[in-house]
């Protein structure tokens, strides 16, 4: 492309626009649908692509991926996991223990490919646009690449799940990653049998989703009840997301 060319500010077109939209209320956290089918190739880079398009503070880019397909390291990962799940189910009461353990939360042997997206938070210097008042900016801008990345694999009709139960030191060292690199999220990525129809904490009832319109504040924090308009455009929205419409 051009660098001299300007890309219009116009809506894309309604194909197009509804996938996004589509991607975004149908994608879901993948744990026990894993099929062993590999992933092409091109279908990772075009995944990997999308996440090195995130936005980034001062367009540091501080992200790298480690994709891991070795079973010996999953198993090394897995076995993190298995001891910080057995340890997390005694911090919840008593009554929601087994519910806990019955979840299936991770898919890390099942899925075909790992990945594990970093934060080098010195990639750009010490001063980075951007990130002077704000440290954590960094941090965000690899979260934004696993959003990418999810979204990207939905697309692509994959699966994606993201696991945050283990010792991140862990990890670290199952993947000889330096001191200085953070490890920001682990993903499991591949073919899916199906995607839940809701996410599966919601459907268990572990949580329901929030109504929209309690966490939307007008001008300043608790006024709530200014723009009756967009919180009744904000409750029809929800009702279509419900049902599985369609957003516009």
């Amino acid at each position: 492309m051009d660098e001299s060319v300007k890309l219009p500010a116009l809506p894309l077109p309604d194909a197009e626009r509804a996938g996004v939209y589509r991607a975004i209320m149908t994608r879901r956290d993948t744990r026990g649908e894993f099929l062993p089918d590999p992933v092409s190739d091109e279908t990772l880079g075009r995944l990997l692509v999308a996440a090195h398009h995130a936005p980034s503070v001062g367009f540091m880019q501080p992200w790298s991926f480690v994709v891991i397909r070795g079973q010996e390291t999953k198993q090394r990962v897995h076995d993190a996991f298995l001891k910080a799940h057995a340890e997390a189910a005694l911090m919840f009461p008593e009554a929601k223990r087994d519910t806990y353990r019955s979840l299936k939360l991770e898919g890390i042997m099942e899925a075909p490919i790992n990945i594990c997206i970093t934060c080098d938070r010195d990639r750009a210097g010490p001063v980075v646009i951007g990130r002077t008042h704000i440290p954590a900016m960094d941090l965000f801008s690899s979260v934004c690449a696993v959003q990418n990345l999810w979204l990207a694999a939905r697309a692509e009709g994959l699966g994606v799940g993201w696991v945050s139960i283990f010792d991140n030191e862990v990890v670290r060292r199952a993947l000889d990653i330096p001191e200085r690199i953070v490890p920001v999220a682990y993903l499991c990525v591949g073919k899916v049998k199906f995607y839940h129809p809701k996410p599966e904490l919601e459907a268990a009832g572990w949580r329901e989703r929030l109504p929209l319109e309690q966490l939307v504040h007008f001008d300043h924090w608790g006024r709530q009840d200014a723009e009756p308009g967009l919180l009744g455009a904000l409750r029809d929205l929800e009702g279509k997301a419900r049902a599985g419409g369609d957003l516009f």
